[in-house]
């Protein structure tokens, strides 16, 4: 007889035997895997979360080994805006409030930075927003009211169609409300400017060019560049969500978030377990029953829940089979690339009124966001990419010591696979080296700096992750990709990740897939471990 240990709710042995069921599998543990997690366990379901790291949350991690002892740096992901406006949120914030979630806010969100040194800040204060706009550009403030007042205005359904599943009867009945509201020709207006690019956007409606500039680089993190359909009609939504809720960050950092859901899920009775990779999916007649695990184990489910990147589902996980056509096109984005600092003291801007802003981009407009997009896209390091600038600390004094201060940089202008420097000033191979990374990190400093009085005074240490390290840190950023794939409209709404797929539904029933990857896409909404666990009955 095969000696058996009982001191977990699944039974183990060296033989991958099947063990005692869990209903609801989750593979990974980022966002979206929590959120479905916290749902699901709370409705009484038992809940079983396995992550092959040693740590729970995927791009919500804080670490305190990044630069200097005391300073705890946002690795990967730092703001929850689009978390906090989130129907997620809306569900768990009781629950995730009584386990420590806490959000830290400033009055300022965003600005941007331009390198000529002027700047323009945007409020939570929509009249002061107008009236600031309009002295840089006639009209421009009231175009900026007309233009998150119509978001405002029609909130329940943007947010409905960018949350809940698409291919379902009730985003039907939600058409035909609308079509009725509206009447079908405003609706078919409404859609054809919802797909107008950021450039169009901008280009028409803004005269000033730095009020461009505040909203030209937030298109790239929605995965998208200047060009791409649809990039204004999410750049607006970005705007509205700013303005309402500011760009919040947890205190004590991201990875306080995860250690929140964590403490949810356990106290309803779910399970996580950390250091365990699932390295396949078991599928017997067509329907998932559960997992093998690099350990040699066999885990039973009545449902799996796989919150991974495309190829790591049907490639890795299901080795190939039951792989959707055309899953074989399914194209990743850009990388991104990190920068942290540790400062001796509070950064001393060159331009004004930037002292509290959360997030700062340093870029000259629309034509700049493009060329160091197009030229990451092609392969290139951009000779000025697009820099954002979070000051976590002032938003929340206990990132690190009293006096001191930290930079989080966020590069989203990053390529995978590099073809040479467009400044033709770095020596380049295919992949990324330290000494590339350092070049790099090199480059993106001499901006910064160059916007700040006391940066020789105050720089203590830093810390590069070019997108290697980051896929290196959690496998479902392939080639560094934060937006779980390219989110050009052939792979997004209802074809995401890819055409034959409806909803967060597979091929293989029982299982479900989730993350960034899936509708409605990326960032820290949490919008498909919601839809799925509501799917599931939650």
């Amino acid at each position: 007889m095969v000696p058996v240990r009982r001191s977990a709710p699944w039974l183990w042995s060296r033989r991958p035997e099947p063990v005692a069921a869990f209903d609801h599998l989750i593979i990974g543990s980022g966002i979206n895997a929590l959120v479905a997690g916290a749902l699901l366990s709370r409705k009484g379901d038992s809940v079983l979360v396995v992550e092959r790291e040693d740590r729970v949350g995927g791009c919500m991690y804080t670490s305190d080994a990044v630069t200097l002892p005391g300073f705890h740096h946002d690795v990967m992901a730092a703001t929850f805006v689009l978390f906090l406006t989130s129907p997620a949120y809306a569900a768990l914030a009781e629950d995730l409030g009584k386990h420590g979630l806490e959000f830290c806010h400033s009055a300022h969100p965003t600005a941007a930075l331009r390198p000529n040194g002027t700047s323009i800040v945007l409020g939570m204060d929509r009249a002061a927003n107008v009236t600031a706009f309009n002295a840089r550009g006639a009209g421009d403030g009231d175009q900026h009211a007309r233009d998150v007042g119509a978001v405002e205005a029609d909130a329940e359904f943007l947010f409905a169609l960018l949350g809940q599943p698409l291919w379902s009867r009730q985003t039907i009945t939600l058409l035909a409300k609308q079509a009725w509201k509206k009447g079908l020709g405003p609706l078919k207006t409404w859609f054809g400017e919802a797909m107008e690019p950021s450039r169009g956007w901008l280009e028409t409606r803004y005269a000033s060019a730095d009020v461009q500039a505040l909203w030209a680089a937030w298109v790239l993190h929605v995965g998208l560049t200047p060009e791409a359909t649809y990039g204004g009609q999410m750049s607006r939504v970005i705007a509205f969500a700013l303005e309402a809720a500011g760009a919040p960050v947890v205190k004590g950092g991201a990875g306080q978030a995860a250690a929140a859901f964590r403490s949810l899920i356990e106290a309803n009775g779910g399970i996580i377990r950390t250091g365990v990779e699932a390295t396949k999916i078991i599928v017997e007649n067509g329907k998932a029953v559960g997992i093998e695990t690099a350990q040699a184990e066999k885990i039973l489910a009545k449902n799996v829940i796989a919150s991974t990147a495309p190829g790591q589902l049907y490639d890795g996980l299901l080795g190939g089979s039951s792989q959707p056509e055309t899953a074989k096109k399914f194209r990743h984005g850009r990388g991104n690339f990190q920068l942290h600092f540790a400062l001796d003291g509070p950064v001393d801007w060159k331009a004004d009124d930037l002292d509290d802003v959360a997030l700062i981009h340093l870029t000259d407009g629309i034509d700049a966001v493009s060329k160091s997009s197009n030229e990451a896209e092609r392969g290139m390091l951009p000779a000025v990419p697009t820099i954002c600038v979070g000051q976590p600390n002032q938003l929340d004094p206990s990132r690190c010591p009293e006096g001191k201060a930290i930079l989080w940089l966020q590069i989203p202008d990053a390529p995978s696979m590099i073809k040479g420097d467009a400044a033709g000033e770095i020596e380049t191979t295919a992949d990324w080296t330290e000494d590339m990374r350092e070049a790099f990190a090199d480059r993106i400093e001499g901006i910064l700096s160059g916007h700040i009085n006391n940066w020789d005074q105050i720089k203590l240490a830093r810390r590069a992750y070019s997108p290697r390290d980051l896929e290196q840190m959690n496998v479902n950023l392939v080639g560094g990709d934060p937006y779980g794939g390219a989110c050009t409209l052939d792979q997004f709404f209802v074809w995401r990740p890819v055409a034959g797929q409806v909803n967060n539904a597979t091929a293989i029933k029982n299982l479900y897939h989730i993350g960034a990857s899936t509708h409605p896409g990326p960032g820290l909404g949490g919008g498909s471990g919601l839809n799925v666990a509501k799917g599931l009955g939650a």
